[in-house]
């Protein structure tokens, strides 16, 4: 592993907490740790957009509850030489910049430190647009290891040296591009916290949303009963809860088939398990 520059570049504030590049993962956020909580490693240009949404709500309190942990390294103190550049211009021409290999890898190396190299328990990530596509399968899957890194990219993308070295796995939030990987990484991590156990008040939410059992979530009503016209279903309000659930299947199946043909099974009935 290369050595980092000797000298940071002095502070900076963002609000509360004072932000200094530093080539070792900084905790963002207290330091109290459930045993075997998740940790979330992130790798970005910009760590002070961390935490961002995720200190607020439900994850911003089991963060601060230690029911999972979040820590940032600054991809610019890895970088290259005096001004410490991070990107150079694409090989074979073309526009814009790429992140270099030998810095990405300072930066994977820094932050591999004190973790399992099996990928199935510590997975390293890049959020890509030609990564694979992020389903609640693959949240599943993560939330159910030890922690992740994440590397956020920037500009043209990352040198492919680098994430084929370190067996990076690619994951996409769809088909569309963002000016860089740290919104991709809030809503991934976002998505596996609520997974954790104790993140939820109620560990009934996270099996009944959208996507758990391969369907779109069923519709929702509240009081009052009667709104603008619009009645709650009837069927809601009797109190047979065997009937209650075959509705919502029904309608689950039928949002489905109506918005997402791709996820509903073929020639399922709507009371098909």
């Amino acid at each position: 592993m290369s050595s980092a520059p000797a000298a940071d570049p002095p502070a900076r504030s963002h609000g509360r907490i004072q932000v200094q590049p530093s080539a070792t993962p900084r905790e963002l956020i207290g330091p109290r740790r459930v045993k075997g909580a998740f940790e979330a490693r992130v790798i970005s240009l910009f760590p002070d957009a961390f935490p961002g949404p995720l200190g607020l709500s439900l994850t911003g309190k089991a963060l601060d509850a230690g029911l999972w942990r979040l820590a940032t390294l600054d991809l610019r103190s890895f970088g290259a030489g005096r001004h410490r550049n991070v990107d150079d211009t694409p090989a074979g021409g073309g526009a814009g910049m790429v992140l270099r290999a030998d810095v990405v890898d300072r930066a994977l190396n820094a932050a591999a430190v004190g973790t399992p190299p099996d990928r199935a328990v510590w997975p390293v990530i890049y959020l890509s647009p030609r990564g694979a596509p992020f389903a609640q399968a693959t949240a599943r899957r993560l939330a159910a290891a030890q922690g992740a890194t994440l590397l956020c990219g920037r500009f043209e993308g990352v040198d492919q040296r680098v994430l084929d070295h370190h067996a990076v796995e690619e994951i996409s939030l769809g088909d569309f591009v963002l000016t860089g990987g740290e919104i991709a990484a809030m809503a991934v991590i976002d998505a596996i916290v609520r997974l954790i156990p104790g993140v939820l008040g109620n560990a009934a939410s996270a099996e009944d949303e959208s996507f758990s059992d391969g369907l779109l979530e069923y519709p929702q009503f509240t009081r009052p009963p009667l709104w603008e016209g619009r009645a709650i279903p009837e069927v809601l309000l009797g109190g047979n809860h065997a009937e209650i659930a075959r509705w919502r299947r029904a309608e689950a199946m039928r949002l489905t088939r109506a918005r997402r043909p791709d996820l509903a099974p073929p020639g399922a009935g709507p009371d098909a398990t």
